[in-house]
């Protein structure tokens, strides 16, 4: 179907105007009628933030979304095009979107007084209907508004006093669109003062000109939570011209942060070796995202990014490729050895307190990757220090129970005397797997609690069982290049006051 090229046939084909948030509250209505996803590729908002989305736009409200980092604040916002018309009209040439029944510039309103319905028009595209801009300091009422053009002036022949010397700004020419701002506080408050008039009159002023420019926008932005409610930091007269104030989280699950970094992360690399990635690694690795955020190192009002663990996860299974590579294996299993990968994935996304700083961000991204594979194992595999009891031999006529030794003594005891064991990232899966069965128990351990392991995931779950009683502080473990060393925790204790 081909779209009308003037003004005359755009009246005939019925075509009515309307405001942008009429467009996008109707939408809203007929997306949610036919029960459609309305925010694809959002997860795990259904039940929080994604309803006050809805009620914002069905209300009409300009918004502001409150929210740490990679709380998907940016998504959210650019998902909102969805819900405007596919393509809208506009006066061929218009600098500032112009409505071709309500022309607001001045070369707009000439053209159709001196043309009528013969004045073309032309059709965007809903994505070019969008615009943000980041919020810096140096940011300008000029890039935000506009200003006198003097060059335009000078090459024109105009007067300061003709309106077409007006050099638009990226809010005026996002008319009949949506608008966002991201980091909102960070405008300084000079500037938050030029949004007054676009949020409550809905019309712009460029320095001394008596006109004014009645602009049609949805406006959106973004902010950190501290930032925000910071005195100072925003001005409250554009704090109460947001009519919606809408809270994001991070995810609240384990199930709904996997989905999401499954969604983001490039897993599916062509050309590239096999990477198996057994379940119980792959969630020990979305749980350091959990863990980053409870850590006493990591400040927590500065937040832990999403990112992280998508980050984490592409760095852990590109040590997996790089072990094939070296090895000459045309596939894999993802090992614990591998997750010190992610380190570098992780440190320069943590913010650390003093104290983190003191530690360190490798010693602190260690210990949180530590920590998330404890927690995985702890819901495995039974307590380290529960001991079962069994029935005792009988003294007189009582029973006396027998406390018998957890499950976890004889691969304690073979290193316990003195045994070590070394694992590289760089071992192929046959000697990998030859180290680990060097162990007593820890097979016939694994697979008591792991009962669907097997071949080269069940090496791998050993692994993780030695880590886990590492974490557990039953084993000791030295770092070697490109792997570790599990000890006796007693004897390492003694080689160190040596």
């Amino acid at each position: 179907m081909s779209l009308p090229k003037s003004i005359g046939a755009l009246k005939a084909s019925g075509w009515k105007s309307r405001g942008v948030k009429d467009e996008l509250r109707e939408n809203l209505l007929a997306a949610m009628a036919r029960r459609e996803k309305l925010f694809p590729g959002i997860v795990g908002y259904d039940q929080t933030v994604i309803p006050q989305v809805v009620n914002a736009i069905l209300a009409r409200h300009n918004l502001i979304l409150l929210g740490l980092r990679g709380q998907a604040k940016t998504r959210i916002l650019r998902a909102l095009v969805n819900l405007l018309d596919e393509h809208m009209p506009v006066i061929k040439g218009s600098e500032i979107n112009d409505d071709p029944y309500k022309p607001l510039s001045k070369r707009a309103r000439m053209l159709v007084a001196q043309h009528g319905d013969d004045v073309e028009i032309e059709w965007l595209h809903r994505e070019q209907r969008y615009a943000e801009k980041l919020a810096t300091p140096d940011v300008s009422i000029a890039d935000l508004i506009g200003d006198v053009d003097p060059i335009k002036a000078a090459t024109q022949r105009l007067t300061f006093a003709d309106e077409e010397v007006i050099h638009f700004g990226i809010i005026p020419r996002t008319n009949r669109g949506i608008f966002a701002i991201n980091e909102l506080p960070d405008l300084q408050p000079r500037i938050q003062v030029g949004l007054l008039n676009i949020l409550e009159e809905a019309d712009i002023q460029i320095r001394g000109f008596p006109v004014r420019i009645p602009l049609d926008l949805m406006l959106c932005f973004s902010a950190n939570p501290e930032d925000y409610t910071n005195r100072g930091s925003i001005i409250t007269p554009l704090k109460d011209r947001i009519e919606s104030q809408v809270i994001t989280h991070y995810p609240n699950s384990i199930d709904d942060s996997r989905a999401i970094t499954d969604q983001e992360a490039w897993t599916d690399r062509p050309k590239s070796p096999k990477i198996h990635v057994p379940p119980f690694l792959r969630e020990a690795i979305e749980q350091i995202g959990f863990a980053a955020r409870k850590s006493e190192f990591v400040d927590q009002a500065s937040g832990v990014s999403a990112r992280m663990t998508i980050a984490a996860l592409e760095s852990v299974l590109s040590n997996a490729e790089r072990r094939c590579l070296l090895t000459g294996q045309d596939s894999t299993w993802l090992r614990t050895v591998d997750l010190a990968a992610a380190i570098p994935a992780m440190s320069g996304k943590l913010e650390l307190v003093y104290e983190g700083e003191q530690e360190g961000a490798h010693k602190v991204a260690t210990g949180i990757i530590g920590g998330a594979v404890r927690e995985v194992f702890e819901r495995l595999f039974p307590g380290v220090y529960a001991v079962r009891q069994r029935p005792g031999r009988k003294q007189g006529r009582e029973s006396v129970p027998q406390r018998e030794e957890g499950p976890y003594k004889p691969v304690i005891d073979w290193f316990a005397k003195g045994r070590r064991l070394e694992l590289t990232d760089e071992m192929t899966d046959k000697d990998y797997g030859k180290a680990l069965d060097s162990v007593p128990g820890l097979e016939d351990l694994t697979r008591q609690y792991m009962e669907n392991v097997k071949g080269p995931e069940l090496h791998a779950a050993m692994e993780f069982v030695l880590e886990g009683l590492h974490q557990s502080s039953l084993l000791a473990k030295e770092d070697i290049d490109r792997g570790i060393l599990y000890c006796d925790m007693l004897g390492a204790m003694y080689e160190n006051m040596e």
